[in-house]
């Protein structure tokens, strides 16, 4: 992969299914070029997004923002729900840079807040968001599987 380079922060569009792809399968979650192309459509709803960062050219990383009305309040939130950096270049701020454009999105789209879940096996992940002023501990999720 590059190095920093020249970087850029986009919308993610539909010729960067394979490398959001190689991303997502590098880091556990197999998924193919067209599997990806399938979620990037369905993202395409006006409310939530999926922004890739570049550098030299190359896709670096990838966040997936999804916004939705809470039903208790009469607002919105967001949840960022991938967030990827290539192994390759971590630690070079591309992470801070993705969380800044799913913010960004969330206040655009008028949102009380924004959320994110990160498993404890991924402790720079925590770092990440911990350092970007995220708390945990505020709400406990439960889960089960169908």
């Amino acid at each position: 992969m590059t190095g920093r380079g020249a970087s850029a922060l986009r919308p993610a569009e539909a010729r960067d299914a394979a490398p959001i792809a190689a991303l997502l399968t590098a880091e556990g979650y197999p998924a193919g070029p067209s599997d990806i192309a399938t979620r990037l459509a369905a993202f395409d709803d006006g409310l939530s997004g999926v922004f890739v960062v570049t550098a030299s050219d190359d896709v670096v990383g990838f966040v997936a923002v999804h916004v939705m009305p809470r039903f208790e309040h009469g607002d919105r939130i967001a949840r960022v729900l991938a967030l990827v950096v290539d192994e390759d270049v971590r630690e070079r701020g591309f992470g801070r840079e993705l969380m800044g454009a799913a913010e960004t999105h969330a206040r655009e789209q008028g949102c009380a807040f924004i959320e994110v879940t990160a498993g404890r096996h991924r402790p720079d992940a925590l770092q990440l968001y911990e350092a970007a002023g995220y708390e945990a501990g505020v709400v406990a999720y439960l889960r089960k599987r169908f």
